[in-house]
């Protein structure tokens, strides 16, 4: 229980809690690269739930995966005027391809011979390189639709960093995808948006509202971007997928054309999309709690963890031969158990250790509960303790772990529920904002007012809801009409 005492309290400082909890449980630290983490193993095993799950739901769409090169010629990113334009401040560039020794043996320096014929960039995204190799594989409407999907790793040079959150390097997924018509593509759009909001509101038991981007907002490149927001237990929203409509921008910079039923040339029409180990980060803040992580069991690495209480060996022996069949049963059962029969550690410090990783189920079994028949029970997501009987601990876990799944969700929306207003006047704008959570106001559509509330609030428009109140209205800044009613917030 020692460390859980370090771990700052989220009303004290809501920033060091995370920054606190990220290290504590063990899922990412600083490394020797300024602005990049290191990913550890526990970490990156709810990562890898997370790609798992979104792999698998982009194939049920047809998507496949396929990899493309790291470095991406300069030349490429100038294609696209709004794409450059978007990422310039945030590339880092490749211009030598050689070291040699300092001559008064310092170490070692660049050999200025060694200089690139054209400077290569480490990709902030995808699309320049994917569109100049998809001129290669498209020719005709028969090689349409496309769907192209990648894991990688990218590099934005972000000057202030946080862990999961805002990284000079990250992993991610980029989908790009190519169509014969506008509609296509706008459907497939649409499409993953909705399989991101499914993601999240099912497996990570993260609400999220789901609309369009104000033109101010929009991905660099982009005709339109689609959202997902989430609301963090701080107030803050945070960004947790998008996706493209690209138009034709992108096929017409690399020339990507197919010729149609007609035999006539044209432009292929494109989306993209992706979401990120920023996902890390809303999973921590959404159910996170004081005494650590709180994780949905459909991405818990570990779901049920049974610590054996015991004086001796033969104690333990007995216990364990209790136990196996009941693991050998959740596992039947897809459930992912760990039987931690370690003894260089106390059950005590196994208890804290895995409450600040958040386990979603702890059971304890000793002798006198072989005896009576029961097992102790605590659930991670409100620390209640009860006893349940050892026949049939394996269904009545699978089905705890549901429960656990559909209570943090119900909490995630109740207090995203509660954190969100509708104000009529930007006076009062000004007081909410300064409250946190989620803003329903009237707005002119101009990027003149939006830019004049960031700068004066530091809230901006996270999107233009699908759903809501679509009821026309004034401005409450200019007082011009408004179509409708939009989502303004703080945001990570």
């Amino acid at each position: 229980m020692a460390e859980l005492k370090d771990l700052t309290k989220r009303s004290v400082n809501y920033s060091q809690w995370y920054n606190d909890l990220v290290l504590k449980a063990d899922l990412a630290e600083q490394s020797a690269v300024r602005g990049c983490m290191v990913i550890k193993p526990y970490g990156y095993a709810i990562w890898e739930k997370m790609q798992q799950t979104l792999d698998r739901m982009f194939k049920e769409q047809g998507v496949q995966n396929a990899y493309f090169p790291l470095l991406i010629p300069k030349s490429f990113l100038s294609r696209e005027a709004d794409h450059v334009e978007g990422f310039a401040k945030e590339c880092a560039v490749v211009t030598h391809y050689r070291l040699k020794n300092a001559p008064d043996g310092s170490g070692v320096v660049v050999d200025p011979e060694a200089r690139l014929e054209e400077e290569l960039i480490i990709r902030p995204t995808s699309e320049t390189i994917i569109w100049n190799t998809y001129r290669n594989w498209i020719h005709s409407y028969r090689d349409l639709p496309l769907l192209i999907n990648q894991w990688a790793n990218v590099m934005r040079w972000e000057m202030r960093t946080r862990l999961f959150l805002r990284t000079a390097e990250f992993l991610w997924q980029e989908g790009h995808t190519a169509h014969a018509t506008s509609d296509e593509a706008w459907e497939i759009t649409q499409h993953m948006i909705n399989v991101y909001a499914d993601f999240a509101e099912n497996y990570m038991a993260v609400p999220v509202i789901k609309g369009k981007k104000s033109a101010n907002e929009r991905f660099a490149g982009a005709v339109e971007t689609l959202t997902i927001e989430a609301m963090m237990q701080d107030g803050k929203a945070l960004q947790s997928g998008t996706s493209h409509f690209l138009g034709q921008n992108f096929a017409k910079a690399f020339d990507v054309t197919y010729v149609n039923k007609e035999n006539k040339p044209e432009y292929v029409w494109a989306t993209s999309w992706g979401v990120s180990t920023r996902l890390m980060g809303a999973l921590i803040m959404t159910h996170s709690d004081d005494n650590g992580l709180v994780l949905p069991p459909h991405l818990a690495p570990i779901q049920v963890v049974i610590i054996p209480i015991y004086k001796n060996n033969d104690q333990r022996d007995e216990i364990a031969a209790v136990v196996d069949p009941i693991v050998k049963e959740m596992r039947r059962l897809g459930i992912s158990v760990k039987f931690d029969d370690a003894d260089n550690k106390r059950p005590g410090f196994k208890f804290a250790d895995y409450e600040l990783k958040g386990v979603p189920v702890r059971l304890a079994i000793g002798a006198r509960d072989i005896a009576k028949g029961e097992v102790e029970v605590m659930r991670r997501d409100t620390l209640e303790k009860h006893y349940a009987p050892l026949e049939g601990i394996a269904e009545y876990c699978k089905n705890l772990l549901e429960d656990i799944q559909e209570n943090i969700f119900k909490k995630a929306l109740a207090h995203r529920e509660s954190m969100t207003r509708t104000v009529d006047t930007y006076e009062e704008f000004k007081e909410e904002i300064e409250k946190g959570g989620f803003i329903l106001a009237h707005w002119d559509g101009t990027t003149e007012t939006e830019e004049k509330i960031k700068e004066e609030t530091k809230a901006t428009i996270r999107c233009i809801p699908f759903d809501g109140d679509t009821t026309p209205g004034v401005c409450m800044v200019t007082g011009r009409p408004s179509e409708r009613r939009v989502l303004f917030a703080r945001n990570y």
